[in-house]
């Protein structure tokens, strides 16, 4: 297979510029061929820095320019839908950074313009879920290596004090649970194979920030748990254990490894500890093939939207439940 999915990139976004555009470029599938920005001259500065051949001033330009078949959206949360929604209108397969949308019912104008076009692919972009620790983990929880799950464990703190970053404002959708809380809420959902039956949040004030910026959360899956624990003003750090009746396993790197470092996958049998090595991999990489092939062969795409709506319904739940305290049926 030679040919190659053309991709477009609106904005200058720090994800986009540092982690996913050079691993498009590396991919086996995927080229990019242009860059967007609301104001041409970082567009430009940044297409010549990435050897990126086309550099727009608008992002309605890139969605015009018939040569680019698939964007990618890392805009900030409150952007998601209203320009993916146009990129959809537009023709181009989306992959749209996590969370979908602020809550479900943002996401509604994504979902109508996917059934008015249902040969464009659309992806959430969960890019831990092609790394191949967690294809592994998936793999040992159903084939019984830790017996029945029961428990899964996660936190994922950084701190970010700039109250300019998009992180620390409400109305752009930020916030320590859209932008990592939904991680560990995947993540748990990916193992348990289900959805949770119901969900229970807290949310402590930050002096001097708006938005949530320390939330506890713990999904009820019926005949097991799942709980975390999320910051953006807490020492960097990230961790998953996930817990069952034969044994466990515990991922010190779960959501953001390296793409040249091996990962190690702790398992706990029989009181015994083993370290399992998990080659290095590019998860973005990945992800931008595995999005491309089901472009290319027509083919589902790997993490559908019901997926994204399911987290972002969760999501919903948690933020219900920490204002009333009270556990939320999902």
């Amino acid at each position: 297979m030679t040919k190659k999915i053309r991709w477009g990139i609106i904005s200058t976004a720090n994800i986009g510029v540092a982690k996913v555009i050079p691993a498009l470029q590396k991919s086996k599938h995927n080229q990019v061929v242009a860059i967007a920005s609301r104001d041409i001259h970082p567009a430009m500065e940044w297409a010549q820095k990435l050897s990126i051949p086309k550099a727009y001033g608008s992002y309605d330009e890139l969605f015009a320019d018939a040569e680019i078949d698939a964007i990618y959206n890392p805009l900030p949360n409150h952007l998601h839908i209203p320009y993916s929604v146009a990129a959809v209108n537009a023709g181009k397969h989306v992959l749209c950074e996590k969370p979908l949308g602020l809550d479900l019912a943002d996401t509604a104008p994504l979902i109508a313009a996917a059934e008015k076009n249902p040969q464009i692919k659309i992806m959430e972009a969960f890019m831990y879920r092609f790394h191949p620790q967690w294809q592994h983990a998936k793999q040992m929880v159903e084939a019984g290596a830790i017996g029945k799950l029961r428990n899964i464990q996660a936190h994922f703190f950084y701190n970010n004090r700039d109250d300019s970053n998009i992180r620390n404002k409400a109305d752009w959708g930020g916030g320590a649970l859209l932008d990592i809380g939904c991680y560990p809420i995947s993540v748990s959902r990916l193992l348990y194979g289900r959805e949770p039956k119901k969900v229970f949040a807290q949310i402590t004030p930050w002096p001097g920030y708006e938005v949530d910026c320390l939330v506890n959360g713990t999904m009820d899956f019926g005949d097991g748990l799942a709980s975390f624990a999320v910051s953006t003003k807490v020492e960097p750090g990230q961790l998953v254990i996930a817990s069952g009746e034969a044994g466990g396993m515990q991922f010190d790197m779960p959501f953001s490894p390296e793409p040249t470092e091996t990962q190690q996958i702790l398992l706990k049998q029989n009181r015994q500890l083993q370290l399992l090595d998990i080659a290095a991999a590019d998860q973005y990489a990945e992800m931008g093939d595995a999005f491309a092939l089901s472009i290319l062969n027509n083919t589902a795409v790997p993490t559908p939207l019901t997926d994204g709506l399911a987290n972002m319904r969760i999501i919903d739940a948690m933020f219900e439940s920490a204002k009333k305290q009270e556990w939320v049926n999902i």
